[in-house]
């Protein structure tokens, strides 16, 4: 028990279990949950099982850290995508305003195609 707590198994993986308790003890499953004393003290400092073991633990907080990067990252390509539709809709409103400067300039219909432009200048 006291290797498992530790963090310093030696013939488990270490998820605090009482199956695993019952393997770093060199003992079968059914002689644990027989050992009342031993359970009680084990209940005492593992309220309840983890079934993980350490590399388990990192490797889920790894993955929590990165759905955080994650969603963070989301928010950030909403917020950019959001500045280039509204730099679109500038751009779009600037090239409607530019097409109606020219056909002024050049005297030519209002209604003129975009690739029918005359040369600027």
């Amino acid at each position: 028990m006291t290797r498992l707590l530790a963090g310093q198994p030696q013939r488990t993986d270490g998820a605090l279990t009482k199956e695993n308790l019952a393997r770093e003890a060199g003992v079968s499953h059914a002689t644990v949950h027989r050992a009342t004393d031993v359970l009680a003290e084990w209940n005492a400092h593992v309220p309840h099982p983890v079934r993980s073991a350490p590399g388990e633990r990192a490797r889920d907080d790894a993955l929590a850290k990165l759905r955080v990067q994650l969603t963070q990252a989301r928010g950030q390509a909403r917020e950019l995508q959001g500045q280039l539709d509204a730099l679109a809709t500038v751009a779009a409103h600037l090239y409607a305003e530019n097409l109606a400067l020219r056909r002024r300039l050049h005297g030519s219909p209002p209604t003129a195609a975009p690739g029918n432009l005359p040369p600027v200048g």
